[in-house]
């Protein structure tokens, strides 16, 4: 009943929402934020403690500011996700600044492949979308197999119907087609600041450790793509900004364990640097470090988290 209720939910956002006039969807947003935001559920006491280590100085008063903007940030994430669908590419190309493309472009104008590595800021799938239409470039991304599989086929259609190839990140043969798409001298998208396996590369991230998806770096090691890392934000406008950075270096010497450390802890640092700059765009709101963890005998706390998200949201 709860997973039917979800996707029922989802479906009701993506059929009615993107119908509403901009500013009705904007207004309802917030007030969603807002509402969230007082009821002090575990999500929202989650994000708070997550920025208090992005954060470590903030006052009780400064961490409660910065999760009301979070939840906003969070909201204007679904309302513009919804909307999609319906924008022009003139719209995208106005509402999306993200420096650095010389270094996507260049990477694959030389052949090689480019992995594009983000955290959950801003709005990833808007990101894609200036790629997809202002840039012109298809890419390949990996979705969560969701419950019930109806609310993942409609987080992949969405996605589909925006430019992305999609892939199952369950199932096996995600990793092989991402490979051969970078031998091809193709694009490779990854939301990689949280892992959902239980078995990712251990980084230190804002003094404490966790665990980062070993993937971008595995596939960068193994088909010589080049691996640049991605923060996004939101001014005080309708625009999104964003900054492409210079490729991670990848290490030629040392085990493959070794060199997978090595760049994924580069990733977390570029990541850290952005969330830090604007940590009320960082969309976290579940558990991430190790000493935050529970164990869970059915499934990893990781997995857990991420479709109570769902229905939370």
């Amino acid at each position: 009943m709860k997973d039917r209720l979800t996707d029922g939910v989802y479906g009701l956002g993506w059929a009615t929402v993107k119908k509403l006039p901009e500013p009705v969807a904007t207004g309802l947003g917030r007030r969603i934020a807002d509402f969230t935001w007082k009821r002090r559920g575990k999500s929202v006491l989650r994000l708070e403690s997550n920025l208090a280590r992005v954060v470590p100085d903030a006052t009780p008063e400064r961490l409660a500011e910065l999760s009301k903007a979070g939840m906003r940030s969070y909201m204007r994430y679904w309302m513009e996700s919804f909307r999609l669908p319906t924008w022009s590419e003139e719209r995208v190309g106005s509402d999306v600044d993200i420096k650095g493309a010389h270094h996507l472009l260049d990477g694959l104008a030389s052949g090689r492949g480019v992995i594009i590595a983000l955290p959950h800021l801003a709005n990833w799938d808007l990101a894609g979308v200036w790629v997809t239409r202002t840039l012109g470039i298809p890419f390949t991304t990996v979705a969560e197999r969701l419950k019930p599989e109806t609310l993942y086929d409609r987080f992949v259609a969405y996605r589909e119907s925006l430019g992305m190839e999609v892939l199952p990140h369950t199932g096996g043969s995600a990793f092989g087609t991402l490979a051969r798409r970078l031998r091809a001298g193709g694009l490779v998208c990854l939301v990689a600041d949280r892992d959902l396996s239980a078995s990712g590369t251990e980084v230190t991230f804002f003094g404490d450790t966790t665990r980062m998806p070993a993937g971008p770096a595995i596939l960068a090691q193994q088909t010589g793509a080049l691996l640049l890392p991605v923060t996004l934000w939101y001014d005080d406008t309708s625009v999104m900004r964003g900054q492409i950075h210079p490729p991670v270096d990848v290490p030629e010497s040392g085990t493959r364990a070794e060199r997978t450390s090595v760049t994924t802890q580069a990733l977390a640092d570029a990541f850290a640097a952005g969330i830090a700059e604007h940590p009320e765009d960082w969309h976290m709101l579940q558990r991430l470090w190790l000493s935050d963890l529970e164990e869970r005998p059915d499934r990893p706390a990781a997995e857990h988290e991420e479709r109570d998200e769902v229905r939370e949201a």
